[in-house]
């Protein structure tokens, strides 16, 4: 996949566009968002920075999952009819960007959390925490195998794009990294919600990959490829031409008998 960079002009118009759809957003949800942390707030001041570790987190993974989901649908040129691929591949980049830098933000306010107290080795040290610490090392590798794919957006150029598309693969490996950390290690992972949310984000991830594998094995399902068509039109040869003649078998309209023989394919 060769994508242009994009003009100044593209550029400033996909931020503008990505910044009024946050805009949108925050006002449609920040009043009832802005009156849950208050009763937090007065219920439990001490819950805050778990109340935004958690958010942060499941918008992390929603935007690593949107990434993911980006991706498939670029490979299998779903979105080429809707938009121009380089316009795509940047949206795809960005997800994946805004995914890493949340999970930062969730990493560091584990540090802020009293609840389960972190110190900077176990937020680092992949299965150091005290708290689950099997299914948070694995979301702490997950962070850094985010880490190496943004990277690797950046030096596409230098690795050579069959490089960069053999590291692209490990994605699935981040997207199932990422949502066997929400299940397992999230207070929240009982709830309807989040459980359903990652039930439709899983069957989408999967949905797009069968597709994808489908669609790039389907001409050579049914024993191989298609044979060669034989051409409608074949020119007589010198033995049939010879014992036709000028005027064909009959005498008489020998030359409209050799246009519609050469318009029949020969039978094999």
């Amino acid at each position: 996949m060769t994508c242009r960079s994009l003009s100044s002009r593209t550029s400033l118009l996909r931020w503008w566009l990505f910044t009024t759809a946050v805009a949108i957003i925050l006002v449609a949800t920040a009043p009832a968002a802005w009156d849950a942390i208050v009763r937090v707030a007065e219920a439990s001041p001490g819950k805050l920075p778990w109340v935004a570790t958690r958010l942060v987190g499941f918008l992390s993974y929603f935007a690593i999952a949107g990434s993911v989901v980006y991706g498939l649908l670029l490979s299998t040129k779903i979105l080429d009819s809707i938009a121009r691929r380089p316009v795509s591949f940047a949206l795809h980049q960005d997800l994946a960007t805004i995914g890493l830098g949340l999970a930062g933000v969730h990493v560091v306010l584990l540090g802020l959390d009293s609840t389960v107290p972190f110190s900077l080795g176990e937020m680092l040290v992949p299965s150091a925490a005290p708290y689950r610490p099997l299914w948070v090392g694995v979301g702490q590798v997950t962070l850094y195998v985010v880490a190496v794919v943004v990277a690797s957006f950046y030096v596409r150029r230098r690795i050579g794009q069959r490089a960069w598309r053999t590291l692209h693969c490990v994605t699935f490996l981040v997207f199932a990294g990422a949502t066997t950390h929400g299940i397992l290690t999230g207070s929240d992972s009982g709830s309807a919600w989040a459980w359903w949310s990652c039930v439709a984000t899983t069957a989408t991830v999967v949905f797009l990959t069968v597709y994808r594998i489908v669609a790039a094995v389907a001409p050579d399902v049914g024993g191989g490829r298609r044979p060669a068509v034989e051409p409608l039109s074949r020119p007589p040869t010198r033995q049939t031409a010879s014992a036709l003649g000028p005027a064909g078998p009959a005498g008489a309209g020998g030359g409209h008998t050799i246009k519609a023989w050469s318009r029949t394919p020969t039978p094999s």
